[in-house]
């Protein structure tokens, strides 16, 4: 059974591009997202404005957090099952 939402979940995972690499260099703060975005500080970001444009930086971080947030809503829907 399909839920209301299901097609604004597709569009999002769609749009967050999971399978894009991202550049080496942000593997740690990338990871960091990933597992504990309430720890990012702005020293994080300002190291990565050497290497990467601000945009760079946004689209790899909402990319990754979009997609640590969808992994989420999956296994929540696995546990409900």
């Amino acid at each position: 059974m399909q839920a209301p939402y299901d097609d604004l979940i597709d569009a999002l995972r769609r749009a967050a591009q999971p399978e894009r690499a991202a550049p080496p260099e942000m593997a740690s703060y990338l990871e960091k997202v990933r597992l504990h975005a309430y720890k990012v500080v702005d020293r994080d970001v300002d190291q990565l404005k050497a290497a990467f444009s601000e945009d760079e930086i946004c689209e790899h971080t909402v990319a990754t957090a979009t997609t640590a947030g969808l992994m989420r809503l999956e296994a929540a829907e696995r546990a409900r099952k």
